[in-house]
């Protein structure tokens, strides 16, 4: 059922929305704050493929987790810490065993969490699904964002950023990245400068290809990323009751689906860390 005041939207299945229980208390153990809570939900993927998504909040710590696995085995992670203003995207991807790589390469993308990005923590805690069975479908896709992650962050300070780079991005200690702009704005806020090293850019190497250009694999390039979040909670719904009185008042009544893909650049010192930038 839904919620007072909400219709169908999306595909025109009233139940693609997950609705925002009025009772508080989590999913998962002990009601209250600070609690955990996790939904899995079955998303479908740009191929076709139907995956699980992972959705984790703690409101105590005010930040969430969202997680999913694509098609070709790549574990992509987003975490929004609200308290540090801190977005973490972490990419796990399987290794070309016969072409010299690891069994898998970790990646971490750190940027600045601007307000409005996604639903708080204390919301997403709350939500429920009428039917985990359904395949859901963002309502709204937001544009590609194209980032130049032109700063590498020192993994053994990152911590003052966001306590949770510790443990996200353990696997990816030589493979953290940020933009020239985010560290100004965190530089302000006091975060020590010596966490971040300036990395080479095309402008100051003009010979310094693309890794999709790049004919030898062992010198360095640009490389590129791009990874997609297919399904989040991107905005709470208000609804619109009237008392006996007649005085009206708001009540958050459900949440909007997105969809937003990103594209990271940034440079490699040789291209065998990122064979998968390549022509077709």
């Amino acid at each position: 059922l839904l919620l007072p005041g909400m219709r169908a939207q999306g595909c025109g299945l009233p139940a693609l929305l997950l609705l925002l229980a009025l009772a508080p208390g989590p999913l998962l153990g002990r009601a209250g704050p600070g609690a955990l809570s996790e939904l899995r939900v079955r998303v479908r993927l740009p191929d076709g493929q139907v995956t699980e998504e992972s959705l984790q909040a703690d409101s105590g710590a005010d930040c969430i987790s969202l997680e999913l696995r694509k098609g070709d085995g790549t574990l992509i992670t987003l975490t929004a810490d609200f308290r540090q203003e801190v977005k973490i995207f972490r990419a796990l991807i399987l290794g070309e065993l016969e072409r010299g790589q690891s069994q898998f390469q970790a990646l971490c993308f750190v940027t600045r969490l601007h307000r409005n990005e996604i639903i708080p923590s204390e919301s997403m805690a709350k939500l429920r699904q009428k039917n985990p069975k359904t395949v859901r479908q963002a309502e709204e896709v937001r544009g590609l964002e194209h980032l130049s992650m032109d700063v590498a962050v020192n993994f053994s300070k990152a911590a003052q950023l966001s306590p949770h780079i510790h443990n996200i991005c353990s696997e990816a200690k030589e493979a953290i990245y940020t933009r020239e702009e985010d560290v100004k704005f965190w530089l302000e806020r006091g975060a020590d400068g010596s966490m971040f090293e300036v990395l080479p850019q095309s402008a100051d190497l003009p010979d310094l290809p693309r890794c999709k250009l790049c004919l030898d694999r062992w010198k360095p390039c640009i490389c590129s990323y791009s990874l997609s979040i297919e399904w989040y909670p991107c905005m709470l719904k208000y609804c619109k009751s009237r008392d006996a009185s007649g005085k009206v008042s708001s009540y958050k009544c459900g949440i909007r689906s997105c969809q937003k893909g990103y594209r990271f650049d940034y440079y490699v010192p040789q291209k065998q860390l990122c064979l998968w930038d390549e022509e077709t």
